[in-house]
């Protein structure tokens, strides 16, 4: 009897292994490399993606991973441009920024948030971001 309950703990404690190990794998990173499109550009690398817009850029810190669902929510900060030269005062350090979205094949759509605002862009894998950048 006391075999039995020994076998059941062991079994029981191997399916819970099991079951984190699926939890894990679930989570992917996203693709590196460049994904584009209408206003926007970003470079994926292993640890962050560097963002381009027409008059703005940002950065997203690692790790750039997706659920099993394809969603993800990552951190990082947003810089506004502007044309012309910079002033002496002007400050560089940006603002936190909140970036979500979903990847479906080689399709990305990704929500900028800033505070209150949001914007939503559509990129594609592998493709160059249409830029009219401030002049």
């Amino acid at each position: 009897m006391l075999r039995r309950k020994s076998i059941g703990v062991v079994v029981v404690l191997i399916l819970l292994v099991v079951s984190a190990a699926a939890g894990i794998q679930k989570m992917r990173r996203i693709s590196t490399g460049l994904w584009g499109g209408q206003h926007i550009s970003m470079k994926v690398g292993a640890k962050s993606a560097t963002i381009e817009y027409d008059c703005a850029n940002g950065v997203i810190d690692g790790p750039l991973v997706v659920g099993s669902d394809g969603h993800f929510k990552l951190r990082g900060t947003h810089r506004a441009e502007h044309g012309g030269p910079i002033r002496a005062d002007e400050s560089d350090n940006g603002q936190p920024a909140t970036y979500t979205g979903s990847i479906d094949g080689n399709t990305m759509t990704l929500t900028l948030k800033l505070g209150d605002d949001e914007q939503t862009f559509t990129l594609e894998k592998g493709k160059e971001g249409e830029l009219f950048k401030c002049k």
